[in-house]
């Protein structure tokens, strides 16, 4: 938890430290709590709290009495009175959640393989889809804090613009924040999807859990979320997380943009995986041009098969799985973080069929284990956490104590 300053000029950061202190509260905390929390003394604790009540962020709760002495009003969260929008660009799925400063979903929607290969139609959808959402929710517009849009990288935070991801065709240098602003009139934030399932992992967190930790994004590609001390790490360009051309000490084919014949990327493609299910007798769907939408549909069914019974289609899911599992246990010895956590739609569809052995795979590679025990785990967000980690994205850029609110100005 982050401790506040009592200088007289740094209110903003007082605020927010406070504010994080209430909301990590699920049962709420008293001004004296506050104290203990924040370092801030009782007249700065009084004066932000006062403020936060008048503008309907916090209300005060309830009462409770602790021994000897004046009786301690609880301070909680006013939940509804901040709200924010999630959206994940998947190049299998869109979706989008509407979530209050409490961190819960008060609306979701997902759109199953739009076609997303014509840039300008798929900003459109997405600017309708927000107002619908906001419709629904009954919310005035002035309570929305902003829109996040978690996308697959690289991309350029500054400009708004996804720059060629590769596995989303037709998304060359597109921009996505200037015309979602036109058409929205508020404030958008874009962020790479594996970073805002990291921040939203946080973000979501009512507990100290562990601040050290991998989160491996699995949609239709694989990323990776770094975490350390509590703080999730952007890189140079905002990037950071790429895993897609570690190698995995699998043979595949040889990668179009690596050249590697071990990566990451070759061995979990759907083209290699559809030629090697043919190799075994298993027929999927094959296609003259794979794009996004032919991509999904034919891992989808690969899924549905596993989840049948189907031998070949399980070893084949394993497999590729055990190959992610294998790129997280380095990221755990180069790191040493003491967990990784799995997340993602296509995590969500496998994860029963392939959590032993990923976590073997995950045990094997792990070199620090006289030192210390590596944990896996599941991300309790489930397969909206792309979208969920775009909202809280905003709330944590509108909301959390930042170190650049210390600077006099």
């Amino acid at each position: 938890m982050r401790r506040g300053t009592n200088l007289g000029r740094l209110g903003n950061f007082n605020q927010a430290v406070i504010l994080e202190s209430i909301r990590r509260a699920p049962e709420g905390i008293s001004r004296v709590e506050l104290a203990g929390s924040t370092g801030l003394s009782p007249q700065t604790i009084s004066n932000v709290v006062r403020r936060l009540l008048d503008d309907g962020i916090v209300r005060e709760d309830r009462t409770i009495v602790s021994g000897p002495g004046k009786p301690r009003t609880v301070l909680e969260l006013e939940g509804n009175r901040l709200v924010s929008i999630g959206i994940h660009l998947d190049p299998s799925v869109l979706t989008f959640v509407a979530m209050n400063l409490r961190g819960e979903v008060l609306r979701e929607r997902r759109i199953e393989v739009p076609n997303l290969e014509v840039a300008t139609e798929t900003v459109q959808l997405m600017a309708t889809t927000v107002k619908e959402l906001i419709a629904e929710i009954r919310v005035p517009k002035k309570h929305i804090v902003g829109v996040g849009i978690a996308v697959p990288g690289p991309v350029n935070v500054e400009e708004g613009v996804v720059l060629n991801p590769p596995l989303l065709d037709g998304w060359a240098d597109v921009e996505l924040v200037n015309p979602l602003r036109k058409l929205l009139r508020l404030q958008v934030i874009i962020e790479k999807d594996t970073i805002a399932s990291a921040v939203g992992e946080l973000w979501q967190s009512k507990e100290e859990k562990n601040n050290d930790f991998v989160f491996i994004y699995c949609g239709h590609g694989f990323g990776a979320g770094l975490v350390f001390n509590g703080d999730v790490h952007h890189g140079a360009s905002n990037n950071a997380g790429e895993i897609g051309h570690y190698s995995t000490g699998y043979k595949s084919v040889a990668c179009e943009q690596c050249g590697a014949e071990d990566c990451l990327a070759s061995g979990t493609s759907y083209e290699f995986i559809a030629a090697q299910a043919k190799e075994r007798g298993l027929e999927l769907p094959s296609y003259e041009i794979v794009g996004p939408e032919q991509r999904a549909a034919g891992m989808n069914r690969l899924y549905e098969l596993a989840h049948e019974g189907n031998k070949v289609a399980k070893e084949l899911v394993t497999e590729a799985m055990i190959k992610v599992g294998e790129v997280a246990g380095q990221l755990a010895n180069s790191l040493d973080v003491r967990e990784v956590v799995f997340g993602g739609p296509q995590w969500e569809k496998v994860s029963e069929l392939v959590d032993d052995q990923v976590r073997d795979a995950i045990g094997r590679r792990f070199a620090l284990r006289g030192v210390h025990e590596i944990e896996t785990r599941t991300s309790e967000l489930g397969s909206n956490v792309g979208a969920i980690g775009g909202a809280c994205v905003v709330m944590d850029a509108s909301l959390s104590p930042k170190a650049t609110a210390l600077l006099l100005r």
